[in-house]
């Protein structure tokens, strides 16, 4: 039984998410759980999550952050370690009128960095 489309083709905050993911060299989108999630042979994006518990967050991108930066995200109030993903590193932002698409930019960029094929990295790199 395939799971219930858990998103809306209209919504403002996908639409900013798709074209910040798809500018990226050879990502695609496909839809997975119900979510659109953001690949380049590995998942780097998907669209909402939700807290283990069972609150959801439907407009919110998780994503794989800089194991650098990780610490320092979560100490934010915007963050959250998504069900599912958590356990393998990955954080979810809550998307509002008030988000910075510049960082919301570099952490799909960070995110991507971590499963993109070199070649496909090298694209970005080269492209600036």
């Amino acid at each position: 039984m395939p799971h219930p489309i858990m998103f809306s083709d209209d919504d403002p905050y996908l639409a900013e998410v798709r074209a910040i993911a798809l500018a990226l060299p050879d990502a695609v989108e496909a839809v997975a759980h119900g979510r659109p999630t953001f690949r380049c042979g590995k998942m780097f994006g998907n669209y909402g999550g939700s807290v283990k518990g069972g609150v959801r967050h439907e407009q919110s991108l998780l994503f794989i952050p800089d194991p650098v930066e990780r610490a320092a995200l979560i100490g934010d109030r915007r963050f959250y370690v998504p069900a599912y993903f958590g356990p393998a590193g990955w954080l979810g932002i809550l998307l509002d009128d008030d988000t910075d698409w510049t960082e919301v930019t570099e952490l799909l960029d960070a995110s991507y960095r971590q499963v993109a094929p070199k070649r496909s990295v090298a694209k970005l790199d080269e492209a600036g």
